[in-house]
């Protein structure tokens, strides 16, 4: 091939279409917010992949990660797909524009700040800039945490309607280990969501660990959903929550006000 030639874009069909891959793909677009888990069957239905081609495909993808299986059998997108993206939703106009604030945001409070957005029953964090001294170490970009013992989880599930919650939560295990002031059942959760809707901001009292406090507000873009949430995470040995709804909740408040401007402007 001479210096200046190039290849030839691929196009859909052609002699450079890898078919095994093709159908992996067709399998990862099954999932989405209205459908977050599958039987193998189903997506043999949806997809016209024969059984033992389904079987192959799902079974590749469960072990590099990208699909993982529930107790009854039931398969959803696993972490990979999750961190895959992530990583695209981090060259976003929504993290972009997000940095700056929140990283004023962090040096106003010099607490941990998060950027989060729901898919399915979890908080995927988008961005998290974190005070050394905060319990959850280990989450960083890229992590998820159930949305039902999060702030941030708990604010965008007020936002949704009946069916689209029932629809986040199909999977979701309340007995799964969490803090000691976690919801304990569906109806419990969808009683401190209504308390969320009518204040407009989500507070985590130790839900989802022992000695973690958190407060969330939403991020508006063009649309009368929330794009996404940001929350500030303390310990609370040096809050306890009135100190969440007071000069913190102002300045979070704050922060999302400039982020969606910047987000309508766009």
């Amino acid at each position: 091939m001479k210096a200046e030639e190039t290849p030839a874009p691929v196009k859909s069909g052609s002699r450079y279409r890898i078919e095994a891959l093709g159908k992996g793909l067709d399998v990862l677009r099954l999932f989405d917010e209205s459908v977050t888990a599958l039987k193998l069957r189903e997506i043999c239905d949806r997809t016209g992949i024969p059984m033992p081609t389904a079987f192959r495909v799902v079974a590749t993808l469960e072990e590099d990660g990208f699909l993982e299986r529930l107790p009854d059998g039931s398969i959803r997108p696993g972490v990979a797909v999750l961190t895959l993206g992530s990583a695209a939703l981090r060259g976003s106009s929504l993290v972009q524009l997000s940095e700056q604030p929140l990283r004023h945001l962090a040096e106003q409070t010099s607490e941990t700040v998060n950027l989060g957005v729901l898919v399915g029953d979890q908080v995927l964090y988008l961005a998290r800039l974190r005070n050394s001294d905060l319990v959850t170490a280990n989450i960083q970009v890229g992590s998820t945490l159930p949305a039902a013992y999060t702030s941030m989880g708990k604010l965008l599930l007020a936002y949704l309607g009946d069916e689209e919650l029932d629809a986040a939560l199909v999977n979701h295990d309340f007995g799964t280990a969490a803090g000691p002031n976690a919801a304990t059942s569906v109806d419990d959760l969808r009683k401190r969501l209504a308390v969320i809707r009518e204040q407009g901001y989500a507070v985590q009292d130790q839900e989802v660990a022992a000695g973690l406090r958190s407060v969330s507000v939403p991020i508006f873009g063009r649309g009368s959903a929330p794009a996404a949430a940001i929350n500030i995470a303390v310990a609370s040995s040096r809050h306890d929550v009135n100190s969440l709804r007071g000069l913190l909740l102002d300045r979070l408040r704050s922060t999302a006000d400039a982020i969606s401007r910047l987000l309508r402007a766009t």
